[in-house]
């Protein structure tokens, strides 16, 4: 096994708003970004230490891999990790869609190989699964994980690829305090019993946790992230403020509280990067200390909130 190779790091960081065009009404965060200001992010993402940039074919259909890819370029390749996936709904015709897809993001990302491919979504684990070992095998795929797997799923797969002796090396799910299905369905619980890292993506609820956001100033109109938390803030303003006056007393802000929860739950946050400040609240999160008090208050807060942020794409655990 070759999993010491890859540098697990603290937070990873996430794309998935790079791929939207930054043409009003589409792209899925609203997000208006030019590549200098991207640029202008990963640089200080590297001065930091941040090595780890998750993306994947569906952010934007190839966007987000294509301005990584050349927002990454000053960069020594041993330099980044790079973290993409191979989405079952969005395969092709070819004979084997993985490899296919595959070799698709490596052409926009400019490399000859990914540090960890994932399955994105379970169609059918038992079709798809196999289609890993022999990427696993040539060298263009350095490690493997799955994404929106429940358990027995999970389970499933590691079992395919440890007949052909691998393992599933990650596992990539929705986590935050508003959503913790996989805290509850045990699969937190498997992961730290196999040995195998957790990814967090939506730690922030899409910058609903962030505390930048209320009812008197929304995100932004027009984006679909607006459509579906929008309604939620006043019901979060509790959570929201606990967030803040935690972080009051670190020197951070609410948005470095919630990543750094993530943190304590023993899992790696993927928290999306746009804006060079977003690196230094990470920078924030990854030293900060929560109280056993501060994590039970929080999340008897994100409780009482009694909001459900599971996505359309998303299945229960």
């Amino acid at each position: 096994m070759t999993f010491d190779n890859l540098k697990l790091p603290k937070v990873a960081l996430g794309t998935w708003a790079w791929g939207d065009s930054g043409e009003a009404g589409d792209g899925y965060f609203g997000s208006h970004l030019t590549q200098a200001d991207l640029e202008e992010v990963a640089d200080k993402a590297h001065a930091a230490g941040f090595t780890l940039w998750d993306t994947a074919v569906v952010y934007g259909m190839g966007r987000s891999e294509t301005v990584l890819g050349e927002v990454l370029k000053p960069y020594a390749r041993s330099d980044c990790q790079l973290s993409t996936k191979f989405t079952p709904q969005a395969a092709g015709t070819a004979d084997d869609p993985v490899a296919d897809m595959l070799e698709q993001s490596l052409a926009r990302l400019g490399t000859d190989y990914i540090d960890l491919y994932w399955i994105h979504n379970p169609a059918d684990v038992a079709r798809w699964t196999p289609h890993l070992i022999p990427l696993l095998k040539s060298g263009k795929v350095k490690h493997v994980g799955v994404s929106n797997h429940n358990l027995s799923e999970i389970e499933l797969a590691n079992r395919i690829l440890r007949e052909a002796g691998f393992r599933v090396e990650a596992i990539q799910n929705h986590y935050s305090l508003l959503y913790r299905s996989s805290e509850e369905a045990g699969i937190l619980d498997y992961c730290r019993n196999q040995g195998i890292p957790f990814f967090a993506y939506m730690v922030l609820e899409q910058g609903a946790l962030s505390g930048k956001y209320s009812p008197e100033n929304p995100l932004p109109d027009g984006s679909n992230r607006a459509k579906i938390y929008n309604g939620m803030l006043s019901r979060l303003k509790a959570l929201t403020d606990k967030l803040a006056s935690i972080g009051q007393k670190q020197g951070a802000a609410a948005a470095d509280v919630a990543t750094a929860w993530a943190i304590a739950k023993g899992t790696t946050p993927i928290v999306g990067v746009t804006k060079p400040n977003h690196v230094d609240g990470l920078v924030r999160a990854g030293t900060m200390t929560l109280s056993s008090t501060d994590i039970v208050e929080l999340e008897a807060l994100a409780d009482a909130a009694n909001v459900n942020t599971r996505g359309w794409w998303e299945k229960e655990m």
